[in-house]
């Protein structure tokens, strides 16, 4: 096997050279990888080597097969049950990074199992019971499960994942993480990913790795080249209106619309739906079902329009969204870089256009002056946007009353018990704390 230093200096290094054993390379090879990304070139050579790694990498870098690829090899040689476990901030994210480790894994034969909030436990615990080889969890589940789930631990653990880790902390996972790290073995790798090294992740390093090599792909907060984002400049009022001409002009594209609270996402999809796209909402509130559901619907092209809050905007590799359309500006400049992610992965091309009201001028300069780039406009015919205008409102209108009906419906006992928000729903959406609405807490119930 090549020394770290000689594959990652060589000048076009595969994986073959980067020391990957062969019943992956053909996993590689049906997955159609042809060559290591930046950051999978980088981390391999280290992680082969049994080295904990830091790496602080873009989204659709292709960091999850990363981390992935060196543990599925470290499987293959020494073959054993619960021998990683990677952590997710979202449900979703943990299902997609089960899905990478199937199929990168399906020569090997490797067992997932995947343990989030919203889905039945005694199920979970009976996949547990089976001795799975990868666990992949948001962090207040799994922790329900070592505490609570009879014959279920740890112990044996090789391998621990931290993945989009300053996303885990901005979502107050910090404590619940701490009591996962204190009874899984210290003698163990640990990999930690993210897309920004904050004050909290660092400290989360310094607890978690011992002597990491340190991997930095994006040294800031960067965009790629080959997405070229727009901006239109339009009054508050007639958002949407402008979001149906968009659409309409975009009609050929797959697109995801992203907005700021889940209420912006059910009336937009509803909006859309009226007016004849095909189009399906995607947001914390949701059930885990319905939210499965609706990103297989849009990635198989049964829906063109996703409407989404944050939580499609990390970690979800959705390979052809033609367009990203930021409905409501996101207030940290790094959400917008991974919203607008979603867009041009893996090298292709893609746009953003980004909604810009009389209200949102300082937040558009801040984001422009981070990506270190201006935006262009969007070129509008005002004609056309007029003649839209009756359409949209009565549309508007229509699902202003559909979302009463919803709302009176759901004020039933089951509605009143499903909102108190359980240890593992944090893994939901953070969209209700984006919108700036403080989470309450109930007083003297669980």
């Amino acid at each position: 096997m090549p020394t770290p230093d000689e594959a990652s200096t060589s000048k076009d290094p595969t994986f073959k050279s980067l020391g990957i054993i062969d019943p992956l390379l053909e996993a590689l090879e049906q997955m159609n990888y042809k060559k290591p990304t930046e950051i999978q070139a980088e981390v391999l050579p280290h992680a082969l080597e049994g080295r904990d790694i830091i790496g602080v990498a873009e989204t659709g870098s292709g960091k999850t097969a990363a981390f992935a690829l060196p543990i599925l090899q470290k499987l293959w040689e020494e073959p054993r049950s619960l021998f990683a476990c990677v952590l997710a901030p979202t449900r979703e994210l943990a299902y997609q990074i089960s899905q990478q480790f199937e199929s990168l894994g399906s020569a090997i034969g490797v067992r997932c199992v995947v343990i989030v909030g919203g889905t039945e436990k005694v199920a979970q615990a009976v996949a547990l019971a089976k001795k799975p080889h990868i666990v992949v969890a948001t962090p207040g589940r799994l922790n329900d499960h070592l505490e609570s789930t009879k014959g279920f631990s740890l112990r044996g653990l090789k391998y621990l994942v931290l993945d989009e880790a300053d996303r885990l902390l901005d979502m107050d996972f910090g404590p619940v993480i701490d009591k996962i790290l204190k009874v899984i073995p210290k003698e163990r790798n640990t990999f930690l990913f993210s897309a920004t090294m904050t004050t909290k992740v660092a400290k989360l390093q310094r607890a978690s790795l011992s002597n990491p090599v340190r991997v930095e792909v994006s040294t800031k907060y960067s965009t790629v080249t080959t997405l070229l984002q727009y901006y239109l400049f339009i009054p508050y009022v007639q958002k949407d209106v402008y979001m149906i001409h968009l659409a309409n002009t975009l009609a050929q594209n797959s697109i995801i619309i992203f907005t700021r609270t889940v209420h912006d996402t059910q009336r937009l999809a509803i909006i859309l739906r009226t007016l004849g796209f095909p189009a399906v909402p995607l947001h914390g509130q949701l059930s885990q079902s319905a939210r499965l559901g609706a990103l297989a619907k849009f990635k198989s092209g049964g829906r063109r329009v996703l409407v989404a809050t944050d939580v499609a905007s990390r970690g979800l590799d959705i390979p052809s969204v033609d367009a990203v359309i930021n409905f409501d500006i996101p207030t940290h400049s790094k959400d917008y870089i991974h919203r607008v992610g979603r867009t041009a992965r893996a090298g292709r091309s893609g746009k953003s256009i980004t909604l810009v009201t009389q209200y949102d001028v300082e937040l558009i300069q801040r984001i422009e002056t981070v990506i270190g780039k201006k935006m262009d406009l969007w070129p509008t015919d005002k004609e056309e946007v007029a003649l839209l205008r009756e359409r949209v409102d009565e549309a508007a209108r229509v699902a202003v009353s559909e979302l009463k009906e919803q709302a009176a419906q759901g004020h039933g006992r089951k509605r009143r018990r499903d909102d108190g928000i359980g240890r593992d729903e944090r893994d939901r959406d953070d969209d209700v704390v984006e919108a700036g609405i403080p989470m309450k807490k109930k007083k003297g119930r669980h």
